[in-house]
């Protein structure tokens, strides 16, 4: 007994001087280097998708006169959002606020350190993985008005939407906001990426009117190489955009890449088949077009669905898209450029409202991995999920036509007549595409 009183102390002590490394050896754990590795390489892909993915996608589909306009102003929107975010844009998105918008706290990543963690990976890491997704929603709208708007113009309502729409919906979705609360199924963007974009797009092309010549006058893309290359940057980044949102090198991650690429699949063949059925032959950006649609549409139910679902979904994609595409040119006569409402807002509407389907336990092999917890049918998922889309929407059609008449009556939104002919390279740049 006298042993054993004599070591207990020394026992004692020795732990108290081991608890501050055991602590620290508890807090190191907690980073995950395999999952901040991906996040890692997530980003650099998701970035990859706009610069020079996206880029590229858009710059061939414009003609020749145009097209280093387009890749300008994909240039300029990632230098300039990313300038935003670090300022403010990542605070207002993703700090604790209220159920509408997030606080200032993390103004210029005040309190962001090298130790900082969000969930299991840094926070720096989960904050550039954020701010890719902030630089392409504002570079898809580009297509709306590609061919017509003044860069200055584009400057300042992309920043000014950026400000209003994108951080808002973000935080509602993703940063602690209402719609987080309520059960949205939004995996990756289905309402704060494609619905805006889509959204903000079409509001775009209805306030600024048609290209001159259009309808009547064919303007086909001029350079399908370049555009078929950038589509396939697009698949391959879009790996990081949904797998990626994980947040984690799991199976979670693995299953996202799995849907994401069945359903890009299914959405190419789809709208390939149906433009060779409606056209009499199959097109390069048709096929392209139709694995972007398949990519947006699997988006938002990336996380929540399996392979069986999203081959559904692609196909559903590919369809529903190519009709819509072709209604909104051939029938409404609405110049949207590049198809961005009909393949971004579409397929986002469509995949937002199907997660709330596929998401079931229900559906045998096309059933994903369950809902949110608290909901207990696939009717009241998708009455959330409804929801959701009516009031993204709805904000972001109104604010984006506010922004738009706002930004007409400061700068003027449109190119005249002869410089629109001219083409904006030389007009807005003093530089041409080619020199042939």
């Amino acid at each position: 007994m006298l042993q054993i009183n004599i070591k207990k102390p020394f026992f004692i002590i020795a732990l108290l001087f081991m608890a501050p490394s055991l602590v620290l050896a508890e807090e190191t754990a907690q980073l995950n280097s395999a999952n901040t590795a991906w996040v890692l390489t997530s980003t650099a892909l998701v970035l990859f998708m706009t610069l020079p993915g996206l880029s590229m996608f858009y710059g061939g589909l414009v003609r020749s006169k145009n097209v280093l306009s387009v890749l300008m102003q994909c240039f300029a929107i990632t230098s300039m959002v990313s300038v935003v975010w670090l300022a403010f844009g990542y605070s207002l998105a993703f700090d604790e606020g209220n159920a509408l918008i997030g606080g200032l706290t993390k103004m210029f990543m005040a309190g962001v350190g090298e130790n900082s963690l969000t969930g299991d990976i840094p926070e720096t890491v989960f904050s550039m993985f954020q701010m890719t997704f902030a630089i392409i929603t504002p570079a898809l709208i580009v297509g709306g008005f590609a061919e017509r708007m003044k860069f200055s113009a584009m400057l300042l309502f992309s920043l000014v939407w950026l400000v209003l729409v994108y951080l808002p919906v973000t935080h509602w979705v993703w940063g602690g906001g209402w719609l987080g609360e309520l059960g949205l199924l939004d995996f990756a963007g289905g309402t704060v990426v494609h619905i805006t974009a889509g959204t903000g797009a079409l509001v775009a092309a209805l306030v600024m009117g048609r290209r001159g010549g259009f309808p009547q006058t064919p303007m086909m893309p001029h350079n399908m190489t370049m555009t078929v290359a950038g589509a396939g940057m697009l698949w391959v980044g879009w790996f990081g955009f949904n797998a990626g949102s994980a947040l984690a090198a799991n199976g979670d991650a693995g299953m996202a890449m799995m849907v994401t690429h069945m359903s890009a699949a299914a959405g190419a063949l789809t709208w390939m088949c149906a433009e060779w059925i409606r056209y009499g032959k199959p097109s390069a950006l048709g096929i392209v077009t139709g694995m972007v649609a398949g990519l947006g549409t699997i988006t938002p139910a990336s996380g929540f669905v399996g392979p069986a679902g999203a081959l559904v979904i692609g196909i559903l994609a590919g369809l529903l898209c190519f009709m819509a595409t072709n209604f909104l040119k051939r029938v409404l006569k609405i110049d949207d450029s590049l198809d961005v409402f009909p393949v971004h807002g579409v397929g986002g509407i469509l995949g937002t409202l199907l997660a709330g389907v596929f998401a079931s336990t229900e559906l045998g092999i096309f059933s994903g991995q369950g809902f949110a917890d608290g909901v207990q049918s696939m009717g009241q998922q998708l009455g959330i999920q409804l929801t959701g889309v009516i009031a993204v929407f709805a904000y972001t059609a109104i604010i984006s036509w506010i922004i738009l008449k706002l930004v007409d009556a400061v700068l003027g939104l449109r190119v005249s007549a002869d410089q629109e002919t001219e083409g904006l390279d030389v007009v807005l740049h003093e530089e041409r595409g080619y020199n042939l």
